[in-house]
């Protein structure tokens, strides 16, 4: 991560950045566009300064939220595949990409504003999740885990629909049991 110059941030600087840029999700999520910044800047345990500095619009901390959790989300797909098996790693995923949906869906009327203001904070989100949800897709595939037919769009549409009807943090056990009938469907047919 580095600031407006192009030099690396500071340690400290890194952790208070996302920080707020956490605590942003949660506020906006809870109070819509009626969210205090100074709230924002008391549950991160930073000064308002602090949130200032890193962000002197509302609107650019809205849009440097969402786009931290399409960050934390296309950015786990290589972990996750270092880390466990590719079918569990897809998987995984899955329920990471319902941890953004209902993060994104919590914060529609910030965006909208952010969107209203003349920023498009969604350019290239749906590139990023396809490279992403590609790159498990293709290891699960190569591994014999899943059939081979499913497309990344496929893929995307499913997640999409199940973040639509059960995107909201009341719902994630339903989320979470339909992901696990998704994936179920995805290993039938490997022999094909």
């Amino acid at each position: 991560m580095t600031t407006d110059t192009g030099r690396p941030l500071r340690a400290d600087a890194r952790r208070n950045r996302e920080k707020i840029l956490s605590a942003a999700v949660r506020v906006f999520a809870e109070d819509g566009l009626e969210a205090h910044l100074e709230r924002i800047a008391k549950e991160a345990g930073v000064g308002s300064g602090t949130l200032y500095r890193n962000f002197p619009t509302r609107e650019a901390l809205i849009e440097a939220a969402y786009r931290n959790e399409l960050s934390r989300l296309c950015d786990a797909a290589p972990d996750l595949l270092a880390a466990m098996p590719p079918r569990e790693a897809l998987r995984a995923w899955m329920g990471r990409f319902i941890d953004y949906a209902t993060a994104k869906l919590g914060m529609a009327e910030a965006l909208r504003a952010v969107v209203d203001s003349g920023v498009n904070p969604y350019a290239h989100s749906r590139e990023l999740m396809m490279t992403a949800l590609t790159s498990l897709l293709d290891a699960a595939t190569a591994a014999g885990t899943i059939r081979r037919d499913i497309t990344p769009a496929d893929m995307f549409a499913a997640l999409t629909g199940v973040a639509l009807a059960s995107g909201k943090p009341e719902q994630r056990e339903q989320a979470e049991r339909i992901l696990d009938l998704i994936l179920d469907g995805l290993g039938h047919g490997t022999e094909g």
